[in-house]
């Protein structure tokens, strides 16, 4: 009996220690999958993208606000119109958006784009609170601002 005991204690050390262990991996892989992905994640990927040639010219885009949950808060139509001037490594765009919401609402943004070194931008809008930060790496471009946004009567930012 006392070394069927100590068996089933020694099985239930090692049964608990396994599900610390795998508790630990599963809380570890949830922290580091909120963490989201990085714009590093993108250095390699092809085809590198270039703002300034993509923001060139008139673009059509479609796009949609969401709160802080996912809740979609508002969906958009937009129009952009793009320009690049100055010294190369310097240079400062203009994108010009009129925007059509789904409610039949309009609005426009005018962005004033600098270029800054290794792939960083900062911008500056009127309904944009503060600098807005972007850089590219690879194929992709990570752009952070918060942003007063008209919604039901009253402004949120988003």
């Amino acid at each position: 009996m006392t070394l069927f005991n100590n068996t089933l204690k020694a099985a239930q050390r090692g049964l608990t220690g396994l599900a610390c262990s795998v508790s630990l991996v599963i809380a570890t892989s949830l922290l580091t999958g909120c963490a989201g992905p990085q714009i590093a994640d993108y250095t390699l990927e092809k085809p590198t993208l270039d703002l300034r040639q993509y923001f060139n010219g008139t673009l059509d885009a479609y796009g949609v606000f969401t709160d802080r949950s996912g809740k979609v808060v508002k969906r958009f139509t937009v129009v952009m119109t793009c320009r690049w001037t100055g010294a190369p490594g310097q240079e400062t765009g203009v994108l010009d958006e009129d925007f059509t919401y789904a409610d039949g609402s309009k609005d426009r943004r005018i962005w004033t784009l600098k270029r800054g070194p290794n792939g960083t931008y900062t911008g500056t809008a009127d309904d944009v609170l503060g600098v807005a930060n972007g850089e590219e790496r690879g194929n992709a471009f990570r752009w952070g601002y918060t942003l007063n946004l008209p919604v039901d009567g009253k402004t949120i930012e988003v």
